[in-house]
């Protein structure tokens, strides 16, 4: 759970931030804040305090290092990569964390300066996706499971944005499709899935309800869910080379983290748009 939580603590740091610089009195604000977050930080790890090897202990199952930097084919950038870049090979694990920690700390930057400079309710919304998306797609050690974090603040924002929740939603699932192909859960699969996307279309869109049309983007969207489909359907009828045992897995990863990327651009840029909006303000004069 700590490690899960990980991934929006970011969001909240800096949302709070932002928030604790707008009063009256910042520096004290920023001082409470700070023993609330720091006595939070001691009644959590009180328990395993009593010895160091209790510590040790909780910290290598938070930070599994000897594990490597990904253990199976999962769609970040450090998996994907790995087809053309041997990470593992040519660094050490120590390199390794530390350019780990620096691309998900770089990722997680302009998300979180947004929120200092102008928080607000729908910008940690936002500041939330993009936070477990930047740890998603760049900490060390990302289980394939991992993408329902950042598919958490989607659904929530699925309203503002019914496309981003529906596309993410698609490709979080497939990107686990091998997972669900070894744990034998293939049947409810097929069946939820086309469930899901008759729901999401019996809803009209924003781009919909207001007769636009783009017709890039249905292109694009149609395009790739048919190379999708394609890849479920060889993935379970269809044996992988013997010089490539893994190369519908890489095919899978590679089209999901395309997708990953892309939405992680396009959020991070509606929450910088979010500036140039005229700034919401309630009944007490308090930026929302």
């Amino acid at each position: 759970m700590a490690k899960m939580s990980a991934y929006f603590a970011p969001a909240f740091f800096s949302h709070l931030l932002g928030k604790c610089l707008r009063r009256s009195n910042p520096l004290l604000e920023v001082l409470k804040l700070g023993i609330v977050v720091l006595g939070t930080f001691a009644v959590i790890w009180w328990p395993y305090l009593y010895s160091m090897e209790a510590f040790l202990q909780v910290l290598s199952r938070l930070a599994p290092f000897e594990r490597g930097i990904y253990e199976d084919y999962v769609a970040n950038f450090w998996c994907t990569t790995s087809v053309l870049i041997k990470w593992k090979r040519l660094f050490t694990t120590p390199s390794l964390k530390l350019l780990s920690f620096c691309a998900t700390i770089s990722a997680c930057l302009p998300s979180m300066f947004q929120q200092i400079w102008a928080p607000s309710k729908q910008g940690f919304l936002y500041g939330l996706l993009n936070s477990a998306f930047s740890f998603y797609l760049f900490s060390f050690q990302v289980h394939e499971k991992s993408i329902l974090l950042p598919l958490l603040p989607a659904s929530l924002l699925a309203i503002e944005e019914p496309f981003v929740h529906s596309w993410m939603t698609h490709y979080a699932l497939f990107s686990m499709f091998p997972l669900v192909v070894r744990d034998k859960l293939v049947l409810p699969y097929i069946a939820l899935s086309p469930l899901f996307f008759l729901f999401n279309r019996a809803g009209p869109t924003r781009a919909q309800a207001t007769g636009e049309a783009n017709s890039l983007r249905s292109f694009l969207t149609a395009f790739f869910l048919f190379c999708a489909l394609i890849l479920h359907v060889v993935y379970v009828t269809v044996n992988p080379p013997r010089r490539y045992p893994f190369l519908f897995e890489a095919l899978i990863m590679l089209l999901c983290f395309s997708q990953f990327v892309s939405l992680t651009v396009y959020t991070n840029a509606k929450q910088w748009m979010m500036l140039k909006r005229p700034t919401l303000v309630d009944k007490d004069k308090k930026i929302l």
